[in-house]
């Protein structure tokens, strides 16, 4: 969640910081004591120095971290107050992360983080963290903002004489969080409609989006305003940022989900509703402000003897545990202490071993990539000076040999990395020719994974008879999906893969975006069998009944035969790309 509000930055960490104590009061916690961050009488004032960061045991496993001081770029940039809290999970351990920054002359940017460090893989899902208790006691308290847009909890009914203005919030610029719009169902009344079912549907969008609910009079003016964009019969619309009322190709852009859905699985349909929005809240580049803020350093815990005199230790009527360069009062058990800290100092290693471990395979393959693209262009320049000496020996001409992104060799003729990383024969290059060739390379992409079943991948061998470039086609499709991807889970992709596709960055390997499809036909998915077909396998992380609707799909053949690729891009999510088909075209209109 990000947002802004107007209340000076001192009231702000001061009202997250009640609500804080608060919900940890109730669970049977210790209280945090109070965090001093401005001097005595200059309230809303920057801190004169950075606060050092501290740790405090409230609980069994129950950890909170607090930071403060100015952001980066120097001391009129602007200041911060940070604080991150771990609760035990049943799977793990749950992080809230708090940030409240302010810049130099601009608003005070709140921003609430959850997630979930999952035990053993270390594979964070916040897909799956559900809203936390913060986020919706805080909104209303803070007077919560998108821009000039106000962001509230539970969805507003919409009358003819509000449409404007609603319509004004959707083209605004400076909006950065998407807006769901409900229609109401004739002859239904727009307040039950929106409390008995719109509400529950939009329960985990606090913080995430804004919601509406248009009467039958402004579901006609909405209409005939954004004729390219309506939304009807019951229906919900999420319009994401950066609305063009005059496009009819910006309408696709905007999800609809339709009342049958809703109605037939509610708490599934909730879910979908707030896929986009998770999406867009961890994808969105960070405000200035937000982005400026240090990397938290929590020092190591440890032991030092009192200094001064004795203090007692029933003085803290919270009995309260500082875990940190702390002072430890006599009389406390010093081998209780020391095995408390000893536990504290290895999940510190812990964290710190997983984190190093996440961006050592980020930057693996980043640098596959950068060796593989600086080739690409070695390659490109004496490709000219090669075509005639490969010619007179008799070898193809370079024109005609693949250079594709992950399976070129380095410059300096050894295999690329990316051989090296899946282990093929460093004298194998060049796409494959066959899908049996192409199964067997897929570890040539460490963040795609195949889910589905070979055989109907491997059946397509069988067929090509003028279609010999599938396998090639399909290559290149994988290919430029694992550079997307390796963009995506660092926040670097710029959108989805269609327009990654359409806006291939330089050095990259481009897939044409007409063979790119985004997912099925509505008809499509209404259909239960064609739906079902397009149920494919998916890890539990991703979804808990190993299934996903993957309609993404990539063209990778023509005519009757028609095969199809599908795909779902979790790179917001785990950090992968599932592969759960490929072979001929699955059931629609047009197949037999």
């Amino acid at each position: 969640m990000t947002v802004t509000t107007a209340l000076p930055h001192a009231d702000a960490i001061a009202l997250a910081d009640e609500q804080l104590a608060s919900w940890l009061k109730r669970e049977g916690c210790d209280e945090p004591p109070s965090a001093l961050r401005t001097r005595p009488g200059q309230a809303g004032e920057a801190p004169a120095a950075p606060g050092p960061a501290e740790r405090l045991r409230l609980g069994d496993r129950v950890l909170l971290d607090r930071d403060h001081g100015p952001l980066r770029g120097g001391p009129g940039a602007g200041h911060y107050d940070r604080r991150r809290l771990r609760t035990p999970a049943p799977h793990g351990t749950q992080q809230l992360t708090l940030t409240v920054a302010t810049g130099a002359g601009g608003p005070t940017w709140v921003r609430l983080e959850a997630e979930t460090h999952s035990t053993g893989s270390g594979v964070r899902t916040p897909c799956r963290v559900p809203v936390p208790e913060l986020a919706r006691t805080l909104l209303p308290l803070l007077d919560a903002t998108d821009g000039p847009a106000a962001v509230h909890l539970a969805p507003r009914v919409i009358t003819a004489d509000q449409v404007d203005t609603l319509i004004d919030e959707l083209c605004d610029p400076e909006r950065r969080l998407p807006i769901v719009v409900a229609s109401v169902p004739v002859n239904l009344p727009p307040d039950r409609w929106a409390e008995d079912v719109v509400g529950p549907l939009c329960h985990q969008l606090p913080g995430l989006a804004t919601a509406y609910v248009l009467d039958p009079a402004a579901r006609t003016g909405f209409n005939v305003a954004l004729e390219y964009h309506t939304v009807y019969g019951g229906a919900v619309r999420t319009y994401l940022p950066e609305v063009d009322p005059a496009s009819r190709y910006d309408g696709a852009r905007h999800p609809v989900l339709a009342r049958g859905r809703i109605e037939q699985d509610p708490r599934r349909a909730a879910g979908l509703l707030a896929r986009e929005p998770r999406r867009l809240a961890a994808d969105q580049p960070l405000p200035p402000s937000l982005a400026a803020v240090p990397v938290l350093r929590v020092p190591a815990p440890q032991l030092r003897r009192p200094v001064g005199p004795a203090v007692d230790p029933d003085a803290d009527p919270a009995g309260r545990t500082a875990v940190g360069p702390t002072a430890t009062p006599p009389g406390t058990d010093r081998a209780a202490v020391r095995a408390e800290l000893a536990a504290l100092a290895h999940e510190e290693q812990q964290d710190r071993a997983e984190q190093q471990a996440r961006a050592d395979e980020l930057e693996r393959v980043r640098r596959t990539l950068r060796l593989e693209r600086r080739d690409h262009r070695e390659r490109g320049q004496g490709r000219e000076g090669r075509d005639a000496r490969d010619t007179r020996e008799g070898r193809p001409r370079s024109g005609a040999r693949a250079l594709t992104g992950r399976h070129c060799t380095a410059p300096n003729g050894g295999p690329s990395a990316g051989q090296h990383l899946a282990g093929r024969p460093a004298g194998r290059r060049g796409k494959p020719e066959t899908f049996t060739e192409l199964m067997a390379r897929l570890g040539e992409f460490p963040l795609l994974t195949f889910t589905g079943d070979q055989k109907s991948a491997l059946a397509l061998d069988g067929l090509q008879r003028t279609g010999a470039g599938w396998a090639r086609l399909a290559w290149d499709g994988l290919t430029a999906l694992q550079e997307y991807a390796e963009a995506a889970v660092r926040g670097a992709a710029g959108g989805d893969f269609k327009q990654w596709c359409e806006h291939t960055p330089e050095g990259c390997h481009r897939f044409p975006p007409r063979k790119a499809v985004r997912g099925e036909s509505r008809t499509v998915f209404s259909h239960a069998k064609w739906k079902r077909e397009r149920m494919l396998p998916v890890p539990e992380c991703v979804d808990t009944s190993r299934r996903a609707f993957m309609g993404a799909h990539l063209r990778i053949g023509g005519g009757r035969t028609a095969p199809r690729l599908h795909y779902l891009d979790d790179c917001s999510g785990s950090g992968r790309i599932y592969v759960g088909y490929i072979g001929l075209h699955l059931t629609n209109t047009r197949t037999n």
